[in-house]
């Protein structure tokens, strides 16, 4: 029985109450956290671990609470890193009270953690308040389960909870729970109950074919062809989505951003700026910061919340025990298909996706390979690439609407292709080992929630990864400007010259800024020239290998760059007839053969800086991030190569 100690009217006002929030995995916790937290919450690491730590307060009649998410375990017997934490943070006895989440419509399995965490020494000498919530009740009762919450209390002694985590009355039941358990002293006198027998003796099911509909559909979703052809045809809907819906959007965002890059210029000039200082601010660095705003924050935009309501659907456990069967054949981790499978919306986010993997071996070669398949940076310009591809071939406008759709899920299968490949050879060398074995829960298929896929794919995924990608082009952007603008004039003058002069910028016709040609090239010409060499090795040429090598911050303005630098404008230029851009192209030697080592190398080059940066803050380690950097640099290096070389053997036979 329970005995009160002080009343939570005694507890000193000031002291803060740590409340651990336990429980499996896909049992409602991080919703009954954000419930009961709102936006008084934040999200970091554990100490020297990557995994998330969600920690935030609420108040409840005057006293303020602490609430830790801990990571899902199903037991104190840990195998995982998320499950140590989990453990160790439980059996340190730090929380003042703990609640414990389970599953209404699989009431033991939480049950057994339960009588794991009431055995623990320092809750049973110190009557630690434990508060057991049983989530997801309204799924139970539609799966006709039964519950007899009466006598689960009367077995227990300690305080239960039937709530709907979706449902603000059972958060605040929960709210004061916490509030009238908190400084109790509870005596546990039934640690013996088994949770088997007890799960037998309270849960009731009035319908006992609850679950033939979700096996029928299982068998659909997991079957050794529909559930591969189910699941190409789902990645191929949420691309043609991604793409076709977010033309009109990124249009918008593009006239709205270069609109508003005139007004810029226009008050500068107003206020008596230099033209450089205009010519350098407005059309570097602002047009670089709008470009890849107005081409990437569309299609993630989209692809997120597509994305997580796959997620909260249930469908990408489902999507795991498919390619298990292929990642384990590569001695590699059958969740590194969902890291994969983020990769397509970007690379940074599938590198952070990768703590999902328990294995340290797996999860480093999850990482080392994400950058095999294409981002939504990468997506425009392959797009681009396909439609030259068909101008080329004098067949632009002739059902190639079905051609480039294939055309491009064939790259996307090269990549997945390439991720198998590596993730093979990486197994067999660098990272040796035996596939570690995992517990993989298909959870029951939900009703999404749409204003938690929005705030999740919004907030903590596009956003997030947006900002870092502004944060790198910014400096980018001063980089492309200077190099095109500055002169190699050589010691004779001084080195370097100019190329802007001080009063030549108008608002309107910011290209008439650009003193006469000069016999002396910019810096960005040099350095095409000094790549060139390779770039024609490869199928390439100086131009395309210096745009890849600029594009480092974010992949989006490496075409902008090409067209800059072969119209020599000193600013990124767009040219969004493509008929026109494939005339510029041929006549600086592209040909079908460049196009499609142009193809390759998209596909398979360096990640660009957001995504390093995330592997070196995943990893901790400078040498795997060359690997990351040199893989799919040598991959698409090589691919090009041959290209180019079956290239040359047809034109010469």
């Amino acid at each position: 029985m329970s005995e009160q100690n002080q009343s939570p009217e005694q507890l000193p006002a000031e002291r803060l109450i740590t409340v651990a929030l336990a429980g499996n995995p896909n049992v409602g916790k991080s919703t009954i956290f954000n419930g009961l937290t709102g936006l008084r919450q934040h999200t970091g690491n554990w100490p020297g671990v990557t995994v998330a730590s969600a920690r935030g307060t609420f108040s409840v009649g005057g006293q303020e609470y602490l609430l830790i998410d801990l990571p899902g375990t199903y037991s104190l017997a840990a195998n995982s890193q998320e499950e140590i934490i989990a453990r160790d943070y439980i059996c340190s006895g730090e929380a003042d009270m703990t609640l414990i989440i389970c599953d209404g419509t699989c009431l033991e399995r939480g049950l057994h953690l339960l009588k794991q965490i009431v055995s623990l020494d320092y809750v049973k000498d110190s009557k630690t308040p434990l508060i057991l919530c049983v989530n997801l009740c309204d799924e139970a009762k539609k799966k006709g389960i039964e519950i007899d919450f009466e006598l689960l209390r009367d077995v227990l002694q300690i305080p239960v909870i039937c709530c709907c985590a979706r449902d603000a009355a059972s958060l605040e039941l929960i709210r004061q729970t916490v509030h009238d358990t908190a400084g109790q002293r509870i005596s546990y006198d039934c640690l013996d109950f088994s949770p088997k027998q007890l799960a037998a003796e309270i849960v009731r099911y009035t319908r006992p074919d609850y679950r033939k509909r979700e096996e029928f559909i299982d068998r659909i979703v997991t079957g050794p062809i529909t559930g591969g052809l189910i699941m190409f045809l789902m990645i191929l809907g949420v691309f043609w989505l991604t793409m076709s819906g977010a033309n009109i959007p990124s249009s918008l965002l593009w006239n709205g951003l270069f609109w508003l890059e005139g007004q810029l210029a226009a008050w500068m000039l107003s206020l008596g700026a230099p033209g450089w200082l205009i010519h350098m601010l407005v059309y570097g660095i602002y047009r670089v910061l709008a470009w890849v705003v107005s081409v990437m924050l569309p299609p993630m935009a989209i692809f997120f919340p597509l994305f997580t309501l796959l997620e909260d659907l249930g469908y990408l456990p489902r999507v795991a025990f498919n390619m298990d069967r292929s990642f384990h054949r590569c001695k590699a981790c059958g969740k590194q298909c969902l890291t994969t499978a983020m990769g397509f919306g970007c690379n940074a986010a599938g590198v952070i996706g990768c703590r999902i993997i328990d294995s340290p071996r797996e999860r480093l070669i999850a990482i080392l390979t994400n950058s095999l398949v294409p981002c939504n940076g990468r997506m425009p310009t392959l797009f681009l690439m396909i439609t030259l591809f068909f101008l080329a071939q004098n067949s632009f406008g002739k059902g190639t609407g079905l051609l480039s759709a294939l055309f491009m899920t064939s790259l996307i299968l090269l990549g997945i292709a390439a991720t198998l490949a590596a993730s093979w050879i990486l197994s067999h060398t660098l990272l040796r080992g035996v596939p570690s074995a995992f517990t993989l829960e298909l959870p029951p298929y939900r009703r999404p929630q749409i204003r938690k896929v929005i705030v999740r794919s919004v907030f903590d995924r596009t956003l997030f990864v947006l900002g870092r990608a502004v944060m790198v082009a910014a400096p980018a952007g001063l980089i492309i400007w200077l190099l095109a603008n500055t002169l190699y004039v050589g010691p004779t003058h001084g080195w370097f010259a100019f190329a802007l002069s001080d009063t030549a910028v108008s608002a309107t016709a910011p290209t008439t800024a650009l003193v006469a040609p000069a016999t002396a090239p910019t810096l960005l010409a040099c350095i095409t020239g000094f790549f060139d060499p390779l770039g024609r090795l490869i199928g390439l040429d100086g131009v395309i290998l210096t745009a890849f090598l600029l594009g480092f911050p974010a992949n989006e303005i490496v075409v902008p760059i090409i067209l800059m630098t072969y119209l020599q404008s000193g600013i990124l230029t767009e040219m969004s007839d493509p008929s026109a851009l494939f005339t510029l192209l041929q006549a600086h030697g592209w040909t079908t053969t460049t196009l499609l080592c142009m193809m390759l190398f998209c596909l398979f080059h360096w990640p660009c800086s957001t995504t390093v940066l995330t592997i070196k803050k995943e990893t901790g380690s400078l040498k795997w991030t060359a690997v990351s950097i040199l893989l799919p640099t040598l991959i698409g290096i090589a691919l090009c190569a041959a290209t180019a070389g079956i290239g040359r053997l047809i034109a010469y036979l």
